[in-house]
Order: structure tokens, then C-alpha cells, then sequence
């Protein structure tokens, strides 16, 4: 059954195909497009995280009905997945898991509909805590051994996987002048330059000075440093770098009318994000 589940798996991945085509379809259709699907998977990192879900789910058809083959378990599908996130709302998991796991499991049976009847608790801004606030392992990681690691990520924005593939190679200066770190493979395998931030500059040269092009910048990092408190950081300041509103000191989302949506826009592709609203929540509120 667990073969059959990662078999189907692979059948989903399009690694390194756009949605664009598909979304533009569905527009012109008249359907909504705010948290659009083509019910594939464009990233590896969505692979790992939807696979440990299904697994766990699979896992519990077995443990709870007694389920060994996926045809079984197709069929009845919605009644289980139903059952599944029921269990999990009252062990107390967070809505954003909640709707990760409705997410790859609706991807998984090819069903945007399953489990419609159960409704899953609302997300709240003071709910989120990632690289918001000081967590146990924060304790763990002494900064300035790793300051020339922080400033890099301060200065450009990447992912941690993103760090630990980045070479010399990929930090230049475009025609336009502006120094930039390549992102040769990113999420979903794309491509893009992050610009760096001005003041941060001299940091991430002495970082690359007299080093081979081919070498990898930090070829070892930190398990305990949230580069992702980094991340959110460096969008803050490339916001306010492009843009000449600065950002309101609030306690709830911001509002697209709120946001400078030009310089909003140019963050979320620095980022390697393609949607403006992940960044105003998560970046910049």
C-alpha cells in the first residue's frame, strides 16, 4: 500500500513546470484563482512534507479499519479523511497543519472537494510564532561565531537549502550595477537573482574575497540558526529600500491597500515566491 501511495506520488511531480498555463485556464473559465491548484507538485520540499502526510494517514487506515490496500481505502476516501482530521482537530493541532494535511490528501485522491464537511479551525495572525519570537534552540547557537552566515542571509534572503548550494560563482553584479546572489536551483527548481541589500554589501564580498569560483560559500551549517528569522529580516528592509511608505507597527494582517503593492511584488521575487499575499503576511506583517 505505502509502494502504491509513493508511486502515485511520482506520477504528480512537475518539477520544473509552471503553473501559468493552467491558471490562466482556470481564469478564463471564471474561476477563483487566489490559492490555485493544477493538483501536481512543483517542489521537493512539497513532495517530502505531502508524503509524510500521506504516509501517516495511511498508516492510521491500517492501525484504526484495518486497511491494507489502496483501492479500499480510494473508495472511501472522504468518510476516512473526514474521520482523520476530525481526530487530529481534537488532539489540538494547529490550522496551519490541519490545512496542510486537508491540502495533500484533497492532492493525493485528485479530490479538491474531500472532507468539505469538516470545518477546520480559523488561522490567526498571534498564532504564528516561526522566527517571531525566542524558541528553545535560539539558545543553542552562539552569533558571532556564525556572523558572517548571518549577514549573508540578512543581506540576501535565501532559504537554508538555497545557503548551503550557494557557490562564489553566484554572487555578481548585474549590467544595472546592483549586486545580486544567484539562486541557480531554488523551490520548485526555479531560478532567480536575490538582490542584495545595499548596507549589507561589504559583508557578503569579504564573505566571497579571493575564494574559487566553484567553492561553495558555507559548506556547514548550523542546525539550531533560524536563517528563516533572517529571511523574513531581509524582506522587511528590501520593502523598505523600494518603497517610500514605511510599514505600520500592527498587530492584525495588513491590507493590500495598506502595502506598496510594486515594491510588495519585487520582495516576493526576490524571495522566490510568486504570490503577494504569502509575503504581506508572513514577511511583512
Amino acid at each position: 500500500m505505502l509502494y502504491e501511495a509513493v508511486e502515485r506520488l511520482d506520477a504528480l511531480m512537475a518539477i520544473g513546470e509552471k503553473r501559468g498555463r493552467a491558471k490562466a485556464e482556470a481564469r478564463a473559465r471564471g474561476e477563483p484563482t487566489f490559492s490555485f491548484t493544477d493538483q501536481r507538485i512543483h517542489s521537493f520540499q512539497t513532495r517530502s512534507t505531502y508524503q509524510d502526510v500521506i504516509m501517516r494517514f495511511l498508516k492510521w487506515c491500517r492501525a484504526q479499519f484495518g486497511l491494507n490496500r489502496l483501492a479500499d481505502i480510494d473508495i472511501r476516501a472522504d468518510k476516512l479523511v473526514c474521520a482523520y482530521l476530525e481526530e487530529r482537530i481534537t488532539q489540538q493541532y494547529s490550522a496551519w497543519t490541519l490545512r496542510t494535511e486537508r491540502a495533500a490528501l484533497r492532492l493525493f485522491f485528485q479530490r479538491r472537494d474531500l472532507a468539505a464537511s469538516v470545518v477546520l479551525p480559523p488561522r490567526h495572525l498571534n498564532a504564528i510564532t516561526r522566527s517571531r519570537h525566542p524558541v528553545e534552540r535560539d539558545r543553542h547557537i552562539q552569533p558571532e561565531h556564525w556572523r558572517s552566515l548571518i549577514d549573508f542571509c540578512l543581506g540576501c534572503g535565501l532559504r537554508r537549502e538555497e545557503v548551503r548550494d550557494v557557490r562564489v560563482r553566484d554572487v555578481y553584479r548585474r549590467r544595472d550595477g546592483v549586486l545580486v546572489v544567484q539562486v541557480v536551483r531554488g523551490k520548485g527548481g526555479k531560478w532567480r537573482e536575490a538582490p542584495v541589500l545595499p548596507d549589507q554589501e561589504a559583508q557578503i564580498l569579504a564573505v566571497i574575497a579571493g575564494r574559487k569560483p566553484e567553492e561553495r560559500i558555507f559548506p556547514h551549517l548550523p542546525e539550531h540558526l533560524d536563517i528563516h528569522a533572517c529571511r523574513r529580516t531581509y524582506a522587511q528592509h528590501l520593502y523598505q529600500h523600494l518603497s517610500e511608505y514605511a510599514l505600520p507597527a500592527l498587530t492584525r494582517p495588513l491590507q493590500m491597500s495598506e502595502v506598496d503593492l510594486s515594491a510588495a511584488l519585487q520582495v516576493s521575487q526576490a524571495l522566490g515566491h510568486e504570490r503577494i499575499d504569502v509575503v504581506i503576511l508572513y514577511y511583512l506583517t
